[in-house]
């Protein structure tokens, strides 16, 4: 079974474009303002435009109410929207039962009872994202090129379809899937020059070695 890959974040042409070329299963964008990787509406339409009707568009919100959601959706005709703050899993499933969507739930993980404690999105969520847990007094609840420890997943059993994010990048790619068993990655900032500032080569060299895996 391959290893698929989103990359997240997308804010310009040149590298989503380096995303599709490079055979990503999903592009993210993320409409929270206090983020480097922010779009409004009409960037991420622009974006979206360019995006094959194989590959998935995913909005990333954080604690998102009605309206962003229904404007992000239309503008970018999202297929998944991925949920990365605080949403209790009542609020998940309404979220994806008033866009009809895919809908992914991001978990922090610092210890194997976050792990545990993610079984309670089984009936809210499609899909469980498991990232690093930020540091307290974060200002954003991802994309700071954290990881987490791999090995709190050995032996443990998820109880739903679940993707790995966190920290990512060619360099240690393929050590995360082999110790994982993951199928489904998602990188951020480790195909970045800058927080926000996207790279077509870091962009290429890891979607090139996500196929090798």
């Amino acid at each position: 079974m391959p290893v698929n890959a989103k990359i997240c974040g997308l804010s310009d042409a040149a590298s989503l474009d380096a995303a599709v070329a490079g055979g990503a299963s999903h592009v993210g964008f993320v409409f929270f303002a206090r983020s480097p990787r922010n779009i409004a509406s009409d960037q991420a339409a622009a974006l979206a435009a360019r995006v094959p009707g194989h590959i998935g568009r995913v909005g990333v919100f954080v604690d998102p109410d009605d309206a962003l959601l229904t404007a992000a959706v239309a503008a970018a005709g999202l297929t998944t929207v991925q949920l990365h703050g605080s949403e209790p899993p009542a609020r998940v499933a309404a979220i994806r039962a008033m866009t009809g969507l895919e809908t992914w739930k991001a978990v922090p993980v610092r210890t194997r009872a976050d792990l545990d404690g993610a079984a309670e999105y089984v009936q809210a969520a499609d899909l469980l994202l498991f990232d690093a847990k930020p540091p307290k007094g974060a200002d954003l609840p991802g994309g700071l090129g954290l990881r987490f420890d791999w090995r709190l997943m050995n032996g443990w059993q998820p109880p739903m379809r679940w993707a790995l994010s966190g920290g990512l990048d060619a360099g240690n790619i393929a050590e995360a899937v082999g110790t994982t068993g993951a199928r489904l990655v998602d990188v951020s900032s480790g195909v970045e020059t800058a927080p926000g500032a996207k790279s077509a080569e870091k962009i290429g060299a890891f979607l090139r070695t996500v196929k090798t895996l």
